[in-house]
């Protein structure tokens, strides 16, 4: 049985990865400050790395699994062998098919953006976030093009309640998009802190 609220659960994982940046800022700033901008193709192999570690992995799950089966790992962790042909949540997995070509569209077009973004001489934790969004993204997109469905093999649940089952992708674009939040939380305060230094200075 999923959660009841899906969407709910998702709002909530998003404001406890916002909580934990802000904790994390002051940890990260100063790094953050002196970081020197990497080259692209760097960020391209991380991409790459994200998107192998998915596809090796979904390839194991395929082929040690069969479809359904679950194995307990720990009380709270299964591995399982599951097919979503939606998105995140199982979004619109009962359209009928024509899901599938939108999300690989979707996931092409945000993927060529992204590539592009890191043609750019970004801060290396924002340039993080994007590289592995972009793995993610194009993993997931793989599932589609050859599969048809996305596979998910990470289930962990609280007694008879599951969290929705993902995979590595999954994981990419979740721990990108926490990067960016951390990103901008740093922007803003270092935006904020600007008037406060050149005040200081006048005195």
């Amino acid at each position: 049985m999923h959660f009841p609220a899906d969407v709910l659960a998702g709002w909530c994982l998003g404001l406890g990865s916002t909580v934990l940046a802000g904790r994390l800022i002051p940890l990260v700033a100063p790094t953050w400050q002196t970081a020197r901008r990497t080259s692209a193709s760097v960020w391209y192999v991380v991409a790459v790395c994200a998107f192998m570690a998915d596809q090796f992995a979904k390839l194991a799950v395929v082929r040690t699994y069969a479809y359904g089966e679950q194995i307990e790992v720990t009380p709270f962790f299964n591995f399982v062998h599951v097919l979503n042909p939606g998105a995140a949540f199982s979004f619109l997995a009962g359209a009928g098919g024509w899901q599938r070509y939108f999300f690989i569209a979707l996931g092409l077009a945000v993927s060529a953006w992204l590539v592009r973004m890191l043609k750019q001489r970004l801060p290396s934790l924002e340039a993080l976030g994007y590289s592995l969004i972009l793995g993610g993204a194009l993993g997931n997109v793989a599932d589609r093009l050859l599969r048809g469905q996305v596979v998910d093999f990470l289930d962990f649940h609280w007694r008879h309640s599951h969290w929705p089952a993902f995979n590595l992708a999954d994981v990419a674009i979740t721990s990108g998009a926490v990067l960016l939040i951390i990103n901008g939380l740093i922007q803003g305060r270092a935006v904020d802190a600007k008037p406060i230094e050149y005040y200081n200075h006048l005195q």
